[in-house]
């Protein structure tokens, strides 16, 4: 499977008013019909290991198309955005 390409902009530090922080972009090309979440967030680099994407996830500090995601494999489609924190991944067909 291809790495993916990140889409990293520089962020501030501060977080004095009018400042923000800007969020990583990941974009992910799919090559086959679906990956599970934690297989997702262990191909991007988010996680050393698919058990440690499991436990991130049931943690509920993951979203997918701005709702929190339970379902550890929980099958991710080209055109869908996986977040958590402040990396958002971009799925896209090839």
């Amino acid at each position: 499977m291809p790495r993916p390409r990140s889409t990293k902009s520089p962020a501030s530090n501060r977080t004095e008013p009018g400042y923000t922080t800007s969020m990583q972009k990941i974009e992910f090309p799919l090559e086959r019909e679906h990956v599970e979440l934690h297989h997702l967030l262990k191909l991007t680099g988010l996680v050393d290991s698919g058990g440690m994407g499991k436990t991130l996830v049931a943690s509920g500090a993951v979203t997918v198309d701005g709702a929190v995601e339970l379902r550890k494999t929980c099958k991710i489609r080209a055109g869908q955005v996986v977040r958590v924190e402040d990396v958002e991944i971009q799925v896209t067909s090839p």
